[in-house]
């Protein structure tokens, strides 16, 4: 059979269609009616990439076939599908080329072996959704175990080979055959160059026409098709039709995608793409739409109305279409979930269960001071002592029901040192100014000068009592923010001379004559970006523009260990809670899990589209979160290394994370100035808290969760009621369903304060154990 060149792409491949619950059948005996494709599908179906599954065998016909006859069995069977399918100009065209008359058609429809032939092409022949398959310019009918294609190219495209007459119904084995959705892929860029804007604006109208329920869902569709059609230009070599068509619908897109549409721009041919990782893995990894299963339904109508393959095949081949029943959602609703790179996330991606209770903590006996326990007592009236407590561990004997098991990863054996340190950090606790909107902390900022511009990383030990701050130099630089000076080790000869047994050997260690407010370390080679202390203050790690991680002792102020994994800059580096374990992030979009005493990572987390920025471990440090330039955040397993929740609603790259003290909740914030709550149990946004005019660099949480402090580069600090941003949740079953919520909003509600700077941008929060909070950032003259 000839190719034909008059109608433009409009027969699709008999294939698996994308609402089908099941693959087709095989091919059914003569006398049994072509099985219809079941058109409902489940909650939570997908919609698009489907087809991949290989072509159905049909029964070979009977040894008296002869090949002509078999041809124009085929050719019948071709037909009759056009027909059912609402193909008619196809069908004429077709008919006409095979001088076959409409009386013909019917009678061979009649015969047995044309009925074989119809009830083995496939079970989503009779559905008229067939037309939305993936290839664009080819009807496959699966005959006789081989496959027979015909082909309706638009003008100016090479056509379909179709198969030779001989092999139609012959000995060939459809394994010998490239399987159609493989032959079919391939075409799936021959669309006409000069009609993309047409189809492109053809949609436009249809959906700005559409109702406002609709009309807000659909919108979405705009950017992925946009970038997907001028990707598919740029690819095909059309450069100056992508010109056009990136002309005419670049300034239609939301305003979040200005930097992504900046990056698009610059691809003008088809090698830009090639050395474009951002551009390669949007055209690779499907871009996520959440979609009413109603809206679904009106859009795909006007495809197959319009007969628009060009754009199907895209929504097929790209997008990832998460349908859900229920009413569609609000303009403001898909707003607050938008703006990534790859969309939104797929709600089976947040329905993993979580462990994200606290582990109980260790109890060991150490009885209490009876200094500290007796108070000030002015008047010189017997001091009331207070009941000594048994154990430390006492406050949190019941165990979390939602925490893991306690031994779920192994953790690092508490010394005394750590035990000792538990009990200062409960004595303080009680000591612990109690925080609300009627009692907001004091803030403590703390100044770099001099700095010129160049601080790019700080840090506070939990005990407050060192900072570090890490430079473009390439200068790791810490001081100690107490009245006690840093100092270093005595020299291994006069370690020698020490009484290790007397009762103050810690300090005998120590080296007077090193004493200093400030100690400076040299080993990187590139800014350095992160910086870390250990929870028991022994150690400090860094992290730098060289692709290394550095551990410094703080004990010798020397470099123990180099980490190296990452090829490309490091970003963020932090400690566990537990210490002995630690997570990095880079421009390699990868984060990796490190354990002190191992040189290669534990676990690497891929999954990213864009560089890992920051990151930070659940206080249960069995959970890491990072943030990404793709605009996402996600939280990983420690034990598995699995993503368990994608989160999306960031218009820009996410540069400040912060968990709640309880663990249930996750603060986080980007360049687009605001900062975005979480519940990580059910895998919600449940709060936007807008109030900031530039990037959020710190967020942190007090010591009782009470107020979320959030610092910028627009020089101020603000604080936030956490109590009421979190009560009062409707996170009930349709909500964890449907995966969205109504945001109130009450950003003015929940500030409780602004603090500005003179010029100092703030790039790090910390709240001491009494809850005073500490604030850190270089001071810029601009």
């Amino acid at each position: 059979m000839a190719a034909l060149h008059e109608e433009p792409a409009e027969v699709a491949a008999v294939q698996p269609d994308p609402d089908a619950g099941t693959p087709p059948p095989p091919a059914v005996p003569p006398a049994a009616p072509p099985a219809a494709a079941p058109a409902a599908t489940a909650e939570g179906e997908v919609a698009g990439g489907g087809g991949d599954a290989a072509p159905p065998k049909s029964a070979a016909p009977g040894p008296a076939a002869s090949p002509a006859a078999l041809d124009r069995q085929t050719l019948v069977a071709v037909l009759q599908f056009l027909r059912r399918s609402n193909l008619r100009e196809s069908e004429e065209i077709l008919r006409r080329e095979a001088r076959l008359l409409g009386d013909d058609l019917g009678a061979a429809a009649l015969s047995p072996a044309s009925a074989g032939l119809l009830a083995g092409s496939g079970s989503d022949a009779d559905s008229g959704e067939a037309l939305l398959g993936r290839g664009t310019g080819a009807a496959a009918v699966a005959i006789g175990g081989n496959v027979a294609t015909v082909a309706t190219s638009s003008p100016g495209v090479a056509a379909v080979p179709t198969v030779p007459p001989g092999k139609v119904g012959g000995a060939v084995v459809v394994e010998d055959q490239p399987d159609v959705s493989a032959v079919l892929s391939a075409y799936n860029q021959q669309g006409d160059p000069t009609l993309y804007e047409e189809y492109y604006s053809g949609l436009k109208h249809f959906i700005e026409c559409s109702l406002d329920c609709h009309r807000a869902e659909l919108s979405q569709l705009f950017y992925p098709l946009f970038v997907h059609m001028y990707l598919e230009l740029v690819y095909n070599q059309h450069e100056s039709e992508a010109k056009s068509f990136f002309e005419r619908f670049h300034g239609d897109q939301e305003c979040y995608y200005q930097d992504d549409l900046r990056v698009l721009s610059s691809l003008t041919k088809k090698e830009h793409m090639k050395g474009n990782e951002t551009m390669l893995d949007f055209r690779t990894s499907k871009f996520v739409l959440r979609i009413s299963r109603d809206s679904y339904q009106l859009l795909k109508r006007h495809l197959q109305e319009k007969q628009n393959n060009q754009i199907w095949n895209i929504v097929q081949e790209h997008l990832y279409i998460d349908i859900f029943d229920g009413m569609p959602r609000s303009k403001q609703q898909i707003d607050a979930m938008v703006g990534s790179l790859a969309g939104e996330a797929k709600r089976e991606a947040n329905k993993a269960k979580v462990f994200f209770g606290l582990l109980k903590e260790p109890e060991f006996d150490v009885p209490l001071d009876d200094e500290d326990e007796e108070g000030e007592n002015e008047e010189g009236k017997p001091k009331k002592k207070k009941p000594k407590k048994d154990n430390v561990g006492s406050k949190s004997k019941k165990q979390d029901p939602n925490a893991p098991p306690q031994n779920r990863i192994p953790l690092p054996e508490l010394k005394d040192s750590d035990k000792l340190d538990k009990v200062m950090n409960m004595k303080e606790a009680a000591r612990r100014v109690r925080l609300g909107p009627e009692c907001l902390p004091s803030i403590c900022f703390y100044t770099f000068l001099n700095a010129y511009q160049g601080l790019t990383a700080v840090d506070i030990t939990d005990d407050s009592s060192m900072i570090v701050g890490g430079f473009a130099d390439s200068t790791v630089r810490v001081w100690s923010v107490t009245p006690k000076k840093l100092r270093s080790v005595k020299t291994a000869a006069d370690l020698s001379l020490i009484d290790k047994e007397s009762d103050d050997v810690l300090e005998r260690i120590m080296d007077e004559k090193t004493a200093s407010e400030l100690k400076i370390l040299y080993g990187h080679s590139g800014p350095v970006y992160g910086t870390s202390f250990s929870p028991d203050r022994n150690y400090l790690l860094s992290c730098s523009e060289d692709g290394t991680v550095r551990l410094w002792s703080l004990q010798t102020f020397t470099c123990l260990v180099g980490y190296k994994g990452h090829n490309y800059p490091v970003w963020d580096t932090q400690f566990s809670p537990y210490g002995y374990y630690f997570v990095s992030g880079g421009h390699d979009r990868v984060a990796r899990l490190w354990a002190t005493d191992h040189y290669q990572p534990l676990r690497i987390f891929a999954g990213h589209l864009a560089d890992v920025t920051c990151t930070r471990f659940h206080p249960n440090s069995n959970y890491i979160a990072t943030g990404s330039a793709d605009r996402t955040i996600r939280l990983w397993d420690v034990l598995n290394g699995n993503c368990v929740r994608i989160f999306t609603g960031h218009k820009g790259p996410i540069h400040s994370l912060a968990f709640s003290p309880n663990g249930r909740f996750l603060a986080t914030g980007a360049t687009d100035g605001r900062v975005l709550l979480w519940d990580i149990g059910h895998g919600l946004m449940v709060g936007e808290l807008k109030g900031h005019t530039d990037t959020i660099y710190a967020l942190r949480f007090s010591r009782d969760g009470e107020i979320l402090a959030s610092g910028s580069m627009d020089n101020t600090v603000r604080l936030w009621d956490a109590v009421k941003a979190f009560e009062d949740l409707e996170t009930d079953d349709f909500t964890t369903a449907t995966g969205h919520i109504n945001l109130p909003e009450n950003s003015q509600d929940l500030l409780l304060g602004t603090y500005m700077t003179k010029s100092t941008p703030v790039v790090h929060l910390h709240f001491t154990r009494r809850n005073l909070l500490l604030a850190a950032g270089a001071y810029s003259s601009q």
